[in-house]
């Protein structure tokens, strides 16, 4: 590879690989405009239209759509955490989860809400914040009916009526 280096005993492999430095992504979902590059990441993306989970643990039968996903899980069986911080040592079952606690040492926040600017270090905060913009309230009181923006919300307020 003229940008990296990588070297590859087939021109197919370095085809592939050069789409890594291009950001080319030629493969397209039919069903919902997601873009891969790789035929088999469209493929495997497509579980998510259909529902297949063909990867299925062996110990508790959880079922995944990657196999990638039930190495990742086999981890809750065995307690393995390969993945280290460099700068703290907090150790992590998978790398996604490493790579999203970087960004506490790096301040990133990559993730912008296009309504009101405010950036968030994860997806699943920003998914959280937009709630702020579109009033949605999913988290419901299965006692008194009363809904929340958030679990943690929910969980607080359930202490009303435990005690």
């Amino acid at each position: 590879c003229k940008d990296c280096g990588h070297r590859f005993s087939y021109k197919g492999g370095l085809n592939s690989h050069i789409r890594i430095h291009t950001a080319q992504k030629p493969f397209v979902c039919e069903v919902c405009g997601h873009k891969c590059r790789e035929k088999s990441s469209l493929n495997s993306h497509m579980r998510v239209h259909t529902g297949q989970k063909p990867f299925v643990c062996e110990v508790c039968g959880h079922k995944c759509r990657q196999k990638g996903s039930l190495n990742s899980h086999m981890r809750v069986h065995t307690g393995q955490k390969p993945f280290e911080c460099k700068d703290c040592g907090h150790k992590f079952s998978c790398k996604g989860s490493l790579n999203s606690h970087m960004r506490v040492h790096t301040a990133q926040k990559p993730f912008v809400c296009e309504v009101c600017g405010h950036r968030c270090r994860h997806k699943s905060s920003l998914n959280s914040h937009m709630r702020v913009h579109t009033a949605q309230k999913p988290f419901v009181c299965e006692v008194c009916g009363h809904k929340f923006r958030h679990k943690s919300s929910l969980k607080s307020h359930m202490r009303v009526h435990t005690g």
